[in-house]
């Protein structure tokens, strides 16, 4: 990349090189791995069942998710009298909590340590360093952030993963998996074949591959959505509860007086819009601070091309900003630009600028209107041309409120008690099921015991009826 075509100052900007070479869907190759049947694990494997098994249905925490349904009174007593064994299934490529980029990372850190102050017992299996409250099963000597995007560590993992579930099912029991990563949710046959519950968290669009993969493993995965318009993107997909992302407010800065510059933070990706932040700031006369990962090759493509030919000297390019530099840079921005445009699943960076006391202005789409309160902690925008405007009449935005509205519907709090709900759900359903399935069964076989028995070996004969009777 030739720093000096744009003209902005570029700080830190050093890129490992990455092959990122195009593949057919990694998901075609390793959905075999997922779909072995039963009869394939050992006896001992089999009669390890610390789930209740049975099937999912439409169930979400009453208070915290989808306001039209309801986890019944006896469910919620049963849930509260009975700790449970959660094991957190995160990608190998970043540390939990992480260093920089990683948005799925830093969700399981808060989620992982609010279970575990609820009372659970959490396991987490990732690769690198884990700093949280939960046990943790290194499945990688080190994270792979330079392999993202390639299909060898998603395969890969895809066996470490099974592996380890089978002997954490064996020797110490597990309640629910709750699977984070691209590849994982193509073992949920076989964690069925444990008795155990397959909870996935979408993180990602469900209106491309992903839903095409979701749909294929149907009803042997329990789907979360991590925003409502992610779910009616995708309703006939097998979502069970949806759950907002979420962050320790009190973990990022909050300041009142900013500085004199926009802030685009996020993926050097097509969809992320940040060529759009670069020429809303100029027209509104403030200069951008740009900050993010470019390691794929359709990045490195995308900020060669749009981004870096648009800088001018007051605009400043970071690179990748670690987790400290970030929420400076958010604390000081005059407002966030999140120009997206594609169906944004959730978008993490908009809730920890607000966190901060500080403006989003953003796109119509996806999930920001969830996210932004228009006027009241944010602007959103519908054309592009609205952006410069917005960023001027962003400045009437009270601080305050824009803390104050994460504080209040996207605390880590809220998260654990939205996933903890869908967790105790899915075992009540499953229990459910499996006693009205014993009653069935023994009614069938007590009905059985009373009638005639059926002669089955009595050769056959010239008018004879069924049951072996003339």
């Amino acid at each position: 990349m030739a720093g000096a075509r744009g003209g902005g100052r570029r700080i830190g900007a050093e890129r490992r090189g990455l092959t990122g070479q195009g593949h057919r869907p990694w998901w075609a190759m390793a959905l075999s791995l997922g779909v072995t049947s039963r009869s394939a694990l050992s006896s001992g494997e089999a009669e390890v069942i610390s789930g209740n098994g049975g099937s999912s249905g439409l169930l979400t925490h009453p208070a915290l998710m989808q306001p039209d349904a309801q986890t019944s009174a006896t469910a919620s007593e049963l849930g509260r009298r009975r700790r449970l064994h959660i094991v957190e299934v995160v990608p190998p490529y970043f540390d939990i909590p992480p260093a920089a980029y990683g948005g799925v990372e830093s969700v399981v850190a808060d989620l992982a340590d609010e279970l575990v102050a609820r009372g659970h017992q959490v396991t987490i299996l990732g690769a690198g360093k884990q700093r949280t409250k939960a046990r943790y099963v290194q499945l990688w000597d080190r994270t792979l952030p330079e392999r993202l995007g390639e299909a060898y560590p998603e395969i890969m993992n895809i066996l470490l993963t099974r592996r380890a579930i089978q002997r954490l099912a064996r020797w110490d029991g597990i309640d629910v998996i709750h699977e984070h990563t691209v590849g994982g949710p193509v073992n949920a046959t076989i964690y069925a074949g444990l008795g155990l519950p397959t909870v996935v968290t979408a993180h990602g669009p469900v209106d491309r591959e992903f839903g095409v993969l979701y749909r294929e493993l149907g009803q042997d995965i329990d789907l979360v959505a991590i925003s409502d318009r992610q779910r009616t993107l995708a309703p006939d997909l097998n979502w069970v509860g949806r759950v907002h992302n979420a962050v320790r407010v009190e973990s990022f800065p909050f300041r009142r007086q900013k500085q004199a510059y926009a802030l685009f933070l996020g993926r050097f990706s097509p969809d992320k819009g940040a060529h759009l932040a670069l020429e809303a700031a100029h027209e509104a006369g403030l200069p951008l601070v740009l900050a993010g990962k470019c390691e794929e090759a359709v990045e490195k493509k995308y900020l060669d091309g749009e981004v870096m030919p648009r800088l001018r000297p007051e605009d400043t390019f970071l690179g990748v900003a670690d987790a400290h530099a970030k929420r400076k840079l958010l604390a000081n921005a005059a407002c966030l630009l999140f120009p997206v445009q594609w169906e944004e699943p959730f978008g993490m960076v908009m809730i920890e600028a607000m966190a901060c006391g500080t403006p989003v202005v953003a796109m119509r789409a996806g999930a920001v209107p969830e996210v932004v309160r228009h006027e009241v902690t944010g602007i959103i925008c519908d054309e592009a041309g609205q952006l410069s405007g917005a960023i001027r009449d962003s400045g009437d935005i009270d601080p305050y409120a824009c803390r104050a509205h994460v504080a209040q519907s996207f605390s880590a709090q809220m998260l654990a008690a939205g996933y903890e709900g869908v967790f105790r759900s899915l075992l009540t359903a499953r229990q459910h099921d499996l006693v009205s399935h014993t009653m069935t069964v023994a009614g069938v076989t007590r009905r059985r015991s009373h009638q005639r028995p059926l002669v089955k070996d009595r050769p056959w004969k010239p008018g004879m009826r069924a049951g072996g009777r003339m």
